[in-house]
């Protein structure tokens, strides 16, 4: 099959699948007249890409759950170097999580400190 049809089957753009090509995520054959030829097996992997990617673990750190699949496995998450990604990817989501938090309180007790004078310093209106 053709880029743009692929792309259409995993639900991605023509230019998501290039760079993940382009990453070394996918190995496609060429025509012999230049054009891309995918079958069932990259659709799969560009599928499992934009789903972890929505998940949030960036698309350079797919490569255990692809090589897991390249193994055989029905699943991408069926081997141990998955399961490492999740964990990984749980940390920095926490992190994160911990980071806003931090930003939220601190934004929460400007608005009370500037809420609690009784004269505001300057009138806004939206």
């Amino acid at each position: 099959m053709r880029i743009g049809e692929l792309a259409q089957r995993a639900g991605v753009s023509t230019k998501a699948v290039r760079y993940y090509e382009s990453l070394g995520l996918l190995a496609v054959a060429r025509q012999p007249n230049g054009y891309r030829d995918y079958d069932a097996t990259q659709a799969r992997l560009v599928r499992e890409i934009h789903a972890l990617g929505q998940l949030g673990i960036p698309v350079d750190e797919t490569r255990p759950f692809l090589d897991c699949l390249g193994s055989g496995n029905e699943r991408g998450d069926d081997c141990s170097a998955s399961l490492v990604a999740y964990r990984e990817t749980i940390d920095a989501l926490g992190d994160r999580i911990e980071e806003l938090s931090a930003r939220r309180e601190s934004l929460k007790a400007l608005l009370e400190s500037a809420s609690s004078r009784t004269e505001p310093l300057c009138e806004f209106t939206a």
